[in-house]
């Protein structure tokens, strides 16, 4: 993959092995849970977008890449999969952990899908906070298509974005549906003719808002996705009395009375 620092904060990522319709393999998933966390941890970084070289933004797993050895930037962990209880571990370790990596993420992401987007591509991308597509993308999860599960979390995500029902139908049917489908049906946020493009303006967008307000709210809102209610005005107002007392809710305040455009992350490291 290629990472890139952009203006305003913006990380962008790009997954470079066209030959292959940048399907990842252990070693990349390994080094993408590294460059979120390291990305989590800078506060220069406010937003991430996730992109794909080529024809392709993620089309799965490279199923032929268990066993091979790939440039890694920390020393090789074993693939696994050779045994029921190595294939639980690898996936809790890769592919479940890129996906919680992404989702625990505080800073925003976007994913600029252009072409397919398949089962890890799929889940990867339905992990992040917004989803642009392009014309010719195409989202599916197909496991069935080869006897396989949505292990990497595919299926809680489906259910998610679409609903028990439509997640049934989606997964069991092996369905790949293109970009209008896909917007129909809540997959994509956006339908854009070049997809990376309105990705990176939005993350513009993004990156010039309240920071710390927007990830306590991003974390509040897919916190309430999964608590009852009780729970979800508990860990809200709790974020509340740490942004109610925050330099950008006070620059708010002072920018609506004077009528002009607040000017906030001044606590925050410039990007």
């Amino acid at each position: 993959m290629r990472v890139e620092r952009r203006d305003h904060g913006i990380l962008l990522i790009t997954f470079d092995r066209p030959a292959r319709m940048n399907a990842l393999t252990q070693a990349v998933k390994r080094d993408l849970i590294e460059l979120i966390t390291a990305a989590q941890m800078d506060d220069a970084v406010r937003v991430v977008v996730f992109a794909g070289e080529g024809k392709a933004f993620c089309a799965g797993d490279d199923l032929g890449a268990y066993e091979h050895d790939a440039p890694q930037t920390v020393p090789k962990i074993g693939a696994g999969h050779a045994t029921p209880l190595g294939t639980a571990n690898a996936l809790r370790v890769y592919s479940q952990g890129l996906n919680l990596a992404i989702r625990g993420l505080d800073k925003i992401t976007i994913a600029a899908i252009d072409g397919p987007a398949i089962q890890t591509g799929l889940s990867l991308a339905l992990a992040c906070d917004f989803r642009i597509g392009g014309p010719s993308a195409r989202l599916g999860s197909a496991t069935l298509r080869f006897g396989l599960m949505p292990d990497e979390g595919g299926h809680f995500l489906l259910v998610q974005h679409l609903g028990l029902s439509r997640a049934l139908d989606f997964l069991l049917r092996k369905r790949i549906v293109g970009a209008d489908e896909a917007l129909q049906l809540g997959l994509l946020n956006e339908v854009a003719d070049d997809p990376l493009a309105r990705a990176l303006s939005l993350a513009e967008e993004l990156a010039n808002g309240p920071q710390v307000a927007m990830r306590m709210l991003k974390r509040s809102v897919y916190n309430a996705a999964e608590q009852g209610f009780a729970h979800a005005l508990d860990d809200i107002a709790v974020r509340t009395a740490v942004t109610d007392h925050h330099p950008d809710a006070k620059e708010g305040a002072a920018a609506f009375r004077e009528k002009r455009a607040p000017e906030f992350n001044k606590s925050l490291k410039k990007p």
